[in-house]
């Protein structure tokens, strides 16, 4: 693990922790005690954390939220919808979870389940489960993007094809019934589609800014989700055109459990999901790239 890779590790753990200790940064770099020393030295002089005595803590109190989420208007919306995809998760499962905000909320959801397994390339995922005593955690290799905390890159994809999940969980900036999920980023895009080609089952997590929404990259095409969880404040034109092309639509509210849409919210019968359709499915058309 090279240095770079290593740091970033430490500040996500420092950021969901809210403390971290010498003896846990030689753990989760799996380093010497002067290594981890002239990480927490550098990572301070860079003002990115604080020492302790003895470890590390953030440069202000922000608890076990990273502090992009403490000042994201929508955390309650992706706090509902990861409270509905983690009702879909059972002990003994095993998940692959795809690097975003809403993502990293369901991964904070999933840290009492007994023996769950989580594929991710999600460094935050990762940091939210590394002290879970009962999960098992497949974190892919590659190049780490400091920006999203997201590994990417040709090593990750190759790490993602060696797997197969039952089902995974994915997020994006974009989502329509012409297009299906879409994203900004060419190379977090690559290993989206990589990890939609290794699950037999696709579950969508999107706050309302992102249905209706096309962006450059599509990631899994409309025929390749099975289910779509979002907010109540998502278009219902929208949700109801998914909703006709076989997608289970889950409305999740911060104020009450979450729901599939019926006549009174949609207007509408609701679709049950469509089957699971393995390696035959639909796949995202590569000139997108």
């Amino acid at each position: 693990m090279g240095a770079s890779e290593r740091r970033q590790l430490i500040l996500a753990a420092v950021q969901q922790r809210g403390l971290i200790t010498i003896s846990e940064v030689i753990d989760l770099g799996n380093t010497s005690e002067a290594t981890a020393r002239r990480d927490l030295r550098d990572l301070a002089e860079k003002g990115m954390l604080r020492r302790t005595h003895g470890g590390a803590a953030p440069l202000s109190p922000v608890g076990r939220e990273p502090q992009r989420e403490e000042l994201d208007p929508l955390a309650a919306q992706k706090q509902a919808i990861a409270l509905a995809a983690a009702q879909m998760i059972g002990a003994g499962d095993t998940v692959a979870i795809g690097a975003g905000t809403t993502t990293f909320a369901l991964a904070r959801q999933l840290t009492t389940l007994r023996d769950v397994t989580v594929v991710t390339n999600s460094v935050l995922i990762a940091a939210a489960l590394d002290r879970a005593p009962n999960a098992h955690l497949i974190l892919s290799g590659g190049l780490l993007r400091s920006n999203t905390h997201a590994v990417v890159g040709p090593l990750a994809e190759r790490s993602m094809s060696d797997m197969h999940v039952p089902t995974l969980y994915l997020s994006g900036k974009g989502l329509t019934a012409a297009r299906g999920l879409s994203t900004a980023d060419v190379l977090a895009a690559a290993v989206d589609q990589q990890m939609v080609l290794s699950a037999s089952r696709v579950i969508v997590l999107v706050d309302h800014t992102k249905i209706g929404r096309e962006t450059m990259v599509q990631t899994v095409a409309p025929s390749g989700i099975a289910c779509v969880i979002t907010d109540d404040a998502a278009d219902p034109a929208e949700l109801d055109s998914l909703r006709q092309l076989g997608i289970e639509i889950v409305v999740a509210s911060a104020d009450r459990e979450p729901h599939t849409p019926s006549e009174s919210t949609l207007g509408g019968v609701v679709h049950q999901a469509l089957p699971p359709t393995g390696p035959g499915r639909t796949v995202p058309d590569e000139s997108f790239l």
